[in-house]
């Protein structure tokens, strides 16, 4: 005869959902308030969206990403050319009414809007990083160098001047560049006929996975509690919240909602609805044909894509697919990518097996919300930072740890608040 186990049970003062850049950062700040934190993923730390990305901290970026309304864009994206933006139909007739929020959150008005919300993040973002790298022996990843702009076209460089004109606002330096200054700063570029812009105050990194797995030894190290669980078995009891996980159940009076992309599945489930759309994006690595280098990330404004040096290689990122977030991966958005790539760099043979897919959760004001829920006592709030989630997870996580802990917040939280989608 054979007796079942019994469940051990744990208490904490603040469970943290969800492992990538926001929640560990999150888990870490609390923990360094004095808080007894849980961090539950299902997955290891920094495998989803925070594994994938382009490895920049930005200090620049002022203006949300628009929606294209040029004809020539739309007609490449209509018939499956363009890199930037691939499209399912259905997804995007579902999106229609989200889509219309963003579009208008990219208008002159609420560009303007979102730089006044997004600029004392941004002044924040790179110090929070380096102090957590710091920290947690991480700083090994990151790099000096900022990152560039490249611009086909005359036109598209016009176009980037909002852009500039919000980083003079808000003294952020930046150098236009010729092609010839471009063949000078990066040489393996394929610079001709380029403009380009250089944004010296912005940080990169090597390898963002790794930054993530090293903020989570360091709050292992300090005390924090890590476990592998599912989010959405997350339930309500007697004021509290309670989460069976593989070693034991889990209990707490507050809890944090940092899940990405799949926020929205359990905030459904606790009767709480934001706009929260998702985009996809790709990554591949590759070997740079004939001893070609990069020194910093790059990306190409018009085409969507990135190339980033990484430890594993040249990394290559794709621009956005409006798919369904647990489609399968589509091989077509990272040809296109790599097929225009080519035109600027020289890249070799591919380094991985299998194309990496992960998705950025987007709110149609392209800011997250950070903060107490409006209607759900002990429920706090950390997504939706869409293309920024590894720039803005260590000064989000910070914010929404002071918060909890009743300390003074390093920045005002008004304008990331979840209330600011009360009906």
């Amino acid at each position: 005869m054979t007796t079942k186990k019994k469940t051990q049970t744990q208490s904490f003062d603040v469970m943290v959902l969800g492992a990538g850049i926001v929640g560990v950062s999150t888990a870490l700040h609390l923990r360094r308030l004095g808080l007894d934190v849980a961090l539950v993923d299902r997955r290891h730390p920094g495998e989803e969206a925070s594994y994938g990305n382009a490895g920049i901290v930005q200090r620049n970026g002022f203006v949300p990403h628009a929606v294209p309304v040029r004809s020539l864009q739309l007609l490449g994206i209509a018939l499956g050319r363009s890199s930037a933006v691939t499209l399912d139909l259905a997804t995007v007739i579902r999106m229609l009414p989200w889509l219309r929020q963003y579009h208008l959150a990219s208008t002159a008005r609420g560009a303007e809007a979102y730089s006044r919300v997004i600029a004392p993040l941004r002044a924040f973002a790179v110090a929070e990083h380096l102090e957590l790298a710091r920290t947690t022996n991480a700083d090994r990843f990151y790099r000096q160098g900022g990152w560039l702009h490249l611009y086909r076209s005359e036109a598209a460089f016009r176009a980037g001047e909002a852009e500039r004109q919000y980083a003079r606002v808000f003294g952020v330096a930046y150098k236009e560049l010729s092609d010839g200054d471009l063949a000078g700063l990066e040489p393996g570029l394929l610079a001709a006929g380029l403009k380009g812009v250089h944004w010296p105050e912005s940080r990169s990194v090597s390898n963002p996975g790794a930054v993530v797995d090293a903020f989570w030894r360091g709050f292992i190290r300090e005390g924090g509690c890590s476990l592998r669980g599912d989010a959405q078995r997350l339930t309500r009891q007697r004021g509290a919240w309670q989460l069976p996980c593989e070693r034991s159940d889990v209990f707490a009076r507050q809890v944090v909602v940092a899940l990405g992309a799949w926020s929205g599945d359990l905030l459904k489930k606790l009767g709480e609805t934001y706009p929260h759309a998702v985009k996809r994006g790709y990554h591949m690595h590759y070997r740079p044909v004939s001893g070609a280098s990069l020194s910093r990330p790059v990306v190409d404004v018009e085409n969507g894509f990135a190339l980033a040096p990484t430890d594993n290689g040249i990394r290559l990122t794709t621009g956005v697919e409006l798919a369904p977030r647990d489609a399968p991966v589509n091989p077509a958005v990272i040809r296109r990518a790599l097929r225009r790539a080519e035109e600027l760099f020289p890249l070799g043979q591919p380094l991985q097996e299998d194309v990496w897919l992960g998705c950025r959760p987007c709110l149609p004001d392209s800011l997250p919300v950070v903060g107490p829920s409006p209607a759900t006592p002990g429920l706090w709030l950390n997504f939706g930072h869409a293309h920024d989630g590894f720039t803005l997870g260590p000064v989000t996580g910070r914010l929404l740890a002071s918060m909890i802990a009743g300390t003074k917040p390093l920045l005002d939280p008004a304008g990331l608040s979840p209330a600011r989608f009360l009906s």
